[in-house]
């Protein structure tokens, strides 16, 4: 095989037994390593990490500062002890020389050989003034051989207590104590008792982390509840479920959290709602006229019908019926969604409706009804003229519209303490409680209203609406069936101190009107 063929044969198997990359890691292992940060973990497991972090970091707080108490104090304390017994030795040790006038007498080293056996785990040494040792509790005799081993005292002077046996103010000897296995003068009872505090802080320590823990779990698991519940509320609704709620109460801020959130849905459900039937009102309103429009027309191309002036005026008729339909729909949109920006001047309510009322008074009239007008003097209010005379013009011609022939309507203003009134009243139709409610809505009319001759558009109580709310008023609605009606328009009275204060506030402040919105 020649060598130009061996070579592709080489870089093949070298492919073949090639290990994959290793700076490319496979998608599951960087969704692994993704998830092992802090971000993504839970909110529950956080808080549960968080509280056992700051017990174990209390627990080690605690064990450092006890730790450094025993090195400190419990050696020094345990020494104190051994040098007490030192003292109390040697004390006694003089007290029995002063009888006995010899070291070397058994009798009187006895309290050495006392303090070893009731004190365990402590080696005495008494030596007199020449450095001879007297008496040593860790030398080891054999008997056998009698040979004396090499005494176990410690050299190290810091590793032994030491007390001078003193008789008359004069030294006589020595006491060394010391304890077998300690460089600190600490018993082996002493070492027991430090282990174990330390064991049972670490066993507290141990206790408080999964008492912390369970509390924080608890605690996420309470709190993170109802931010659950206002989530899967929030994706039902998402989904389409208007009519999903979080049925949240109380006084905590997530509460109230959820409150305001199901309130929120509430008027989602609500606006929907109102779009949908607007568009099924829409489209109710608008066919009949068109379908009438098609038909007419259809049957004038047909020659079933003549071209005539009767005939287009029909068509005419039902037109302009769909213009004012238009206009009053496009009104009503404007008013609702702030289009338009509303005056604010001081006006004169009296002498703004005796306008109205002078103008509508042949139209009353032709309609076979009398009108009355009575109104208070000087009944101020601070607000859009054009908006205040389409209102109560659209009040007027509701009446009319409900009011049988030979009726009577009246139109008035009055003042009170806060806020300025308009009334309509009327003797037609009346309303029931049921209809009052449902008297602003839009394409509503009452049922002895739905002929198209005398019924209107159904659009002008809400209009009506949208205006006085924009001025800060409300409508008032009183009727009883075969009776008639009144609607009350309540508005709010200049207050000429306020509005001073206003002005200034606006001078203050640099306040500048918004320019008005290009029709």
């Amino acid at each position: 095989m020649t060598e130009t063929e061996a070579k592709p044969r080489i870089l093949e198997t070298a492919e073949e037994v090639a290990p994959p990359a290793a700076s490319s890691p496979s998608p599951e292992r960087k969704k692994e390593k993704k998830h092992l940060r802090w971000s993504n973990l839970s909110y529950t497991t956080r808080v549960t990490l968080a509280f056992a972090l700051i017990a174990a970091m209390t627990a080690l707080v605690a064990i450092g500062v006890v730790s450094f108490v025993w090195e400190q104090h419990f050696r020094t304390y345990t020494a104190d002890n051994m040098q007490t017994l030192c003292d109390t030795t040697a004390d006694r040790i003089a007290a029995i020389y002063e009888e006995t006038g010899d070291l070397w007498n058994p009798e009187t080293t006895r309290p050495a050989a006392q303090a070893t056996e009731l004190t365990s785990g402590v080696g005495v040494r008494v030596i007199d003034l020449k450095g001879s040792t007297v008496f040593d509790s860790s030398v080891i005799i054999d008997e056998q051989q009698g040979d004396v081993f090499k005494s176990f005292a410690p050299q190290d002077t810091s590793q032994v207590a030491t007390a001078y046996i003193k008789v008359d103010g004069e030294k006589v000897g020595t006491v060394r104590l010391w304890v077998y296995g300690s460089e600190a003068l600490m018993r082996q009872p002493d070492q027991e008792f430090r282990d174990n505090s330390y064991q049972a802080m670490f066993i507290a320590g141990g206790v408080a982390i999964v008492l912390a823990s369970c509390i924080g779990f608890l605690f996420a698991r309470n709190l993170v509840s109802p931010i659950n519940r206002i989530m899967k509320t929030a994706r039902a609704i998402g989904d389409g479920d208007l009519s999903a709620r979080t049925h949240l109460t109380g006084e905590d801020e997530v509460a109230r959290l959820g409150e305001t959130f199901d309130a929120m849905a509430e008027s989602v459900e609500k606006d929907r709602d109102l779009e949908r039937r607007l568009t099924t009102d829409v489209a109710h309103e608008l066919r009949t006229p068109l379908m009438a429009i098609q038909a007419t027309v259809e049957a004038m191309i047909d020659g079933v019908y003549e071209a005539d002036e009767e005939r287009l005026v029909t068509v005419n008729s039902e037109i302009q019926r769909l213009s004012r339909l238009v206009n009053a729909l496009l009104k009503l949109s404007r008013l609702e969604n702030r289009a338009e920006p509303m005056k604010e001047e001081v006006v004169n309510v009296g002498e703004l409706i005796s306008g109205i009322v002078a103008t509508h008074e042949m139209f009353v009239s032709d309609s076979g009804l009398t009108l009355e007008y009575d109104a208070q003097p000087d009944v101020m209010v601070v607000g859009d003229a054009d908006m205040i005379r389409q209102a109560t013009a659209n009040l007027i011609s509701n009446a009319v519209r409900y009011t049988p022939e030979g009726g009577h309507i009246t139109v008035s203003v009055k003042k009170g303490d806060i806020m300025a009134s308009i009334a309509v009243r009327d003797t037609g139709i009346g309303l029931s409680k049921e209809e009052a409610r449902m008297v602003f809505s839009r394409f509503w009319r009452a049922d002895a209203g739905r002929n198209r001759e005398s019924g209107g558009l159904g659009v002008g109580l809400a209009v009506v609406k949208e205006i006085v709310d924009r001025h800060g008023g409300w409508v008032q609605v009183e009727g009883e069936k075969g009776k008639g009606a009144c609607f009350t328009i309540h508005i709010p009275l200049y207050d000429e101190d306020a509005s001073k204060h206003r002005r200034n506030s606006k001078k203050r402040t640099g306040h500048k009107k918004p320019a008005k919105a290009s029709r």
